[in-house]
């Protein structure tokens, strides 16, 4: 993060523009949009800036930029076409410790100003911190045709009642339940549909009987967050994940889909891998149980899909012994998620009519699978947790009837930027493993449907992971 966004408060506040130009009067508008008392010093003024002057009561010093013209203000933006003088405007700010924007020089800005979304109260800023002004503004239109403008009289409404809600609903959990009932239900959508008094009226009703001395119902969600890319998540997924107190994670959840997690949740990482458990997996299913009945929102994000090796069933099953509400949502396994992104159907009409998921854990030093049934002409198989016991894996499988040529391929960290695919045979499998750095979590593909991967992989990170 380049720049840390905030939102200043500048009503009445003295700022200085310094340039007479266009880029200037946009500049002096959207600082007197929010309030300020704005003093624009130059030569000459354009048109624009001239009828600020008239209609506006902007301040007009006619000379060029001086020293002086920095007291008393709070806040300086130079937009002149002069790079010199952008630069002493810059140096002589930041000596006085005044917040200064060079417009098109991040490297001259203590402030960037975003593209915006006015909803009043309600104000969405974006910022490329500089790097590119033009996508900053396309992704603000976007937002744009998201967020209806009703959002701002919605936000009026809410601000109207903070001061009943608080006095009735003593804890901050019971405060925060309560509003995301109205904000998502019946009351917000008066409000769209531009009906504001009976919204108003059924806001009064929800308050006069929300009961402050009920103890909110606990729930856990427990979400599929996918193999590694958020685009891959779910609306669902998503939305539980905005809802929740705590989230108990798992080692395979991305950074980048943990950061679309409420930033007030709490944090608990439970993740397991070979011999090494954060939190054993009874102590993981009672925690869930302790935090529900204490009345929060439990969202236990699990890799891929909780439902395909990810002991989900045993998770629910505690759940429902203890009366715990409970929602699963299922999340595009690894199978699934790597393979597409690998160009690797599991299934083809010339090359597989089945597919079946094992798992490689090893077991004494063995592998306790049904050989017979891998060992299937037309079948893909598709192994997790592999990786330590590739030897015995391909040495069987070959053993119980697939030739040692059949193709087989390695995808580590697939769906995101670090994706890496190797593509060898049961006979080469093991060495590849040896001789290249590999580790989880990879996915093992083993089938014929393995030979259209060079011709219809799609999704190409480079070497230092961008796509």
């Amino acid at each position: 993060m380049d720049f840390l966004p905030v939102f200043l408060n500048i009503k009445h506040k003295p700022c200085l523009v310094v340039g007479g130009g266009e880029v200037a009067a946009r500049k002096a508008s959207l600082l007197m949009r929010a309030g300020a008392q704005v003093t624009v010093v130059s030569p000459s003024l354009s048109p624009a800036l001239a009828q600020l002057v008239r209609e506006k009561n902007l301040c007009h010093k006619v000379a060029a930029f001086s020293d002086g013209d920095l007291d008393g203000h709070s806040l300086v933006i130079a937009a002149t076409d002069d790079m010199q003088v952008n630069r002493e405007v810059h140096a002589l700010a930041v000596q006085r410790g005044i917040p200064v924007n060079v417009v098109d020089c991040p490297e001259l800005c203590s402030f960037i100003l975003p593209s915006i979304v006015d909803r009043s109260p309600i104000i969405v800023a974006v910022s490329s911190g500089g790097a590119s002004p033009v996508l900053a503004r396309v992704l603000r239109a976007r937002l744009e045709t998201l967020i209806p403008a009703a959002y701002g009289r919605l936000a009026a409404l809410v601000a109207s009642f903070r001061g009943q809600v608080k006095q009735q609903l003593n804890s901050l959990p019971q405060r925060r339940l309560f509003w995301e009932k109205i904000l998502q239900g019946p009351v917000a959508e008066m409000v769209f549909a531009g009906r504001d008094k009976a919204a108003q009226e059924a806001l009064q009703t929800a308050l006069q009987g929300a009961q402050d001395t009920a103890v909110p119902q606990g729930e856990v969600y427990l979400v599929g967050a996918g193999p590694g890319d958020p685009d891959l998540l779910t609306f669902r997924a998503l939305r539980l994940m905005q809802q929740a107190d705590v989230v108990l994670h798992d080692r395979l959840v991305s950074a980048e889909v943990l950061d679309l997690v409420r930033r007030e949740a709490e944090r608990i990482y439970v993740g397991k891998q070979r011999s090494v458990h954060a939190v054993r997996q009874e102590e993981i299913n009672q925690l869930m149980v302790t935090l529900a009945k204490q009345g929060k929102r439990v969202l236990r994000l699990k890799g891929g899909d909780p439902f395909i090796f990810g002991r989900g069933g045993e998770e629910i099953d505690t759940l429902a012994q203890e009366g715990i509400p409970f929602q699963v949502v299922p999340g595009i396994t690894a199978a699934n998620g790597c393979a597409a992104y690998a160009g690797i159907p599991l299934t083809h009409r010339d090359y597989a009519q089945a597919c079946i998921f094992v798992t490689g854990n090893l077991k004494d030093g063995s592998m306790d699978l049904n050989w017979d049934a891998l060992v299937q002409p037309q079948q893909t198989i598709v192994v997790y947790m592999g990786l330590l016991g590739i030897d015995i894996l391909c040495r069987e499988l070959v053993a119980h009837g697939l030739p040692s040529m059949m193709p087989a391929a390695l995808i580590q960290q697939g769906t995101t930027r670090n994706q890496r695919v190797l593509i060898g045979t049961l006979h080469s499998l093991p060495e590849i493993i040896k001789n290249t750095e590999v580790h989880a979590p990879t996915l093992i593909i083993i089938g014929e449907v393995v030979k259209l991967h060079e011709k219809l992989a799609w999704f190409k990170p480079d070497v230092t992971g961008n796509v």
